[in-house]
């Protein structure tokens, strides 16, 4: 299949429209962003309103990763963070999900569907199931794989629990028990089509979404201060090509070899890349500096006990019954183990899986990983059955990202803009010294407020009249991809301001640093405004009426760390209506010590 685009993409998408844009522009300094295989615009990141930690957990992660705030959904779920059922999960949280994408016009330009914390992990359908099968006993699945396997998820059919259910999955069959490592990796989008060999399609075939969790913070899962320190480490492992080495642990147990067949060769794939790669005969790699990930097959690991050191990006995976099981009191080591020392990922199953490994990540999948993939890429490209299989961390870390520098004549960040622009982007390669590892680019996308509006082959011009678009402020996000099959991304960001009816708004937030349980006093004055609307992300918190006013909220609602706000105003008197203010970010500190505890 040739890097051709979806027919919604056309030179400005016809539903640009500006009431759309004035809910989804969001503002940082000027920046060059790097992502692999998608990248923060191509991000659905789903919040729990009623949780602070996933709140928390979600006002970092934007800023870490620049997700737009109209990638953002705040659902008010305030039900079970262990287990629902399949109806509840489709009707509450799957479904808003999605409807909300495609209302948002995101729709063709997401890949990843995230979940923040404090979500129901295991997802249990035997009401799916004919009735004679009802009574069987592990009828669950877990929410990350249920919600890649959403198209069957949603027609209610069970063909979710196949052990071949992935298409996307780039190993020979391992139900033939050929699990050798090996297979074309190839990077994700969510509008591909996958057919039952693998084979990418232009029409037609299996759609997918990735999905991991960024956190888990009840039960036997990680503190608020644990998840922050892993996705930090996380977003400054990207492109970094990583000098550690990836750990496979060889002994008799039946969680170890189940996957010790794919050793051999996923090692000789790895050193083929130069990355390091050893197999050890013990259960974990023990007082090694340098784990830049692990393939470990045993149900009790304590990693301090190994007194190894888990380096930045790193894929720590562990094949064990309840590895996902994160319930108070289960037994077992759960996968927030290895997060709690700093891995960028790792997955568990939610329910007794017995050791087949096509429930499982096969070797390769540091493989796919070192050959330039996200970390969510890396782990779906690598197991066949994933409806049992919960995957916690970073979806877009990337340590091994070939990673093109985007730069783009035709506007300056901090400009005033009006009527038609014509911006011309080029890319040059960022991996200094390495010339024979530049990456290629063929194709460049533009984003305004978000949404992807055009595209251009390399040497061409991306077009964009403004005069549709709200006055005020815009962010314009032009992403460079890779011609290579992984796809790298890297992507510059400009923000500038739309002048084209003389429309305003201007407004401040105060105090800019606070605590918990404080207020926040808005000033804002947008001249001929019908109202002025206050929102967090894309949620609104609050709304002025009429031109010029004051308004406390309450920071309680917000979680902590950078909470980003942003204003926009309702001229009804102008035919365009709307106008945007910057955006304001606030730093709200927790009432206790750090940004959060464990279970807030």
């Amino acid at each position: 299949m040739g890097k051709s685009f979806p027919n919604a993409f056309s030179s400005l998408r016809a539903t640009i429209r500006a009431a759309i844009l004035c809910t989804v522009v969001f503002c940082s300094a000027s920046a060059s962003q790097v992502q692999a295989g998608g990248g923060p615009e191509n991000v659905l990141l789903v919040v729990n309103a009623h949780s602070e930690a996933s709140l928390t957990v979600a006002n970092h992660y934007c800023q870490l990763r620049h997700i737009p705030p109209g990638n953002v959904l705040q659902l008010d779920w305030e039900g079970s963070t262990d287990a629902v059922g399949i109806e509840t999960f489709r009707e509450k949280i799957l479904g808003p999900a999605l409807r909300a994408a495609a209302e948002r016009d995101l729709g063709e330009q997401i890949d990843y569907v995230i979940y923040s914390s404090d979500f129901p992990t295991r997802i249990d359908f035997a009401s799916d199931l004919p009735p004679e099968q009802r009574g069987a006993p592990l009828l669950s699945g877990a929410i990350t794989g249920l919600t890649y396997l959403y198209q069957p998820v949603l027609q209610r059919s069970p063909q979710y629990t196949s052990l071949k259910a992935n298409r996307y999955m780039r190993q020979p069959d391992a139900l033939d028990g050929n699990d050798a490592s090996g297979g074309a990796t190839h990077g994700f989008r969510g509008w591909y089509g996958w057919g039952p060999q693998g084979e990418l399609l232009e029409s037609g075939g299996s759609r997918y979404l990735l999905s991991t969790m960024l956190a888990v913070t009840s039960g036997r899962g990680n503190s608020v201060p644990e998840v922050l320190n892993y996705l930090n480490r996380s977003a400054a492992a990207d492109g970094t090509q990583p000098k550690g080495t990836i750990y496979y642990m060889r002994h008799g147990d039946v969680r170890s070899t189940t996957r010790q067949p794919g050793f051999a060769s996923a090692v000789a794939d790895l050193r083929k890349l130069g990355v390091a790669a050893v197999i050890l005969d013990a259960a974990v790699p023990k007082e090694k500096p340098d784990v830049q990930g692990a393939m470990l097959g045993s149900a009790d690991v304590r990693w301090a006990d190994s007194k190894s050191t888990i380096l930045p990006g790193a894929i720590v995976d562990n094949l064990t019954s309840f590895g996902g099981v994160l319930s108070a009191g289960a037994g077992q080591t759960p996968l927030t183990e290895f997060l709690r020392y700093g891995a960028a990922g790792s997955s568990g199953t939610v329910c007794e899986p017995y050791a087949i490994q096509n429930k499982f990540p096969v070797p390769a999948i540091q493989v796919h990983y070192a050959r330039g993939c996200t970390l969510a890429e890396a782990f779906y490209q690598s197991v066949w059955g994933p409806y049992q299989l919960l995957i916690v961390g970073d979806p877009l870390c990337r340590p091994w990202a070939r990673i093109p520098t985007v730069r783009v004549d035709g506007v300056e960040a901090g400009a005033t803009v009006h009527g038609r622009l014509v911006l011309k982007p080029s890319a040059v390669a960022s991996q200094a010294g390495k010339p024979d590892r530049q990456p290629d680019v063929d194709r460049f996308e533009l984003f305004a407020g978000g949404l992807r509006v055009a595209r251009c082959n390399a040497g061409g011009t991306l077009d964009l009249d403004t005069t549709p678009i709200a006055d005020g402020n815009l962010e314009l996000r032009v992403v460079g991809i890779e011609s290579g099959p992984i796809e790298s991304q890297g992507e510059t960001i400009l923000n500038v301001t739309v002048d084209n009816h003389g429309l305003s708004c201007d407004w401040r937030a105060t105090p800019a640093k606070l605590r918990q349980g404080m207020r926040i006093h808005i000033a804002a004055k947008a001249p001929g405004a019908e109202w002025i609307t206050i929102f967090h992300n894309s949620r609104q918190i609050g709304r002025i009426t009429g031109a010029e006013g004051d308004l406390m909220l309450d920071s309680d609602n917000l979680g902590t760390g950078p909470v980003l706000l942003r204003a926009t105003a309702r001229a009804a008197a102008h035919e365009k209506g709307y106008v945007v203010g910057r955006p304001i970010t606030v730093e709200i500190e927790s009432r206790g010590q750090g940004p959060g505890g464990r279970g807030q």
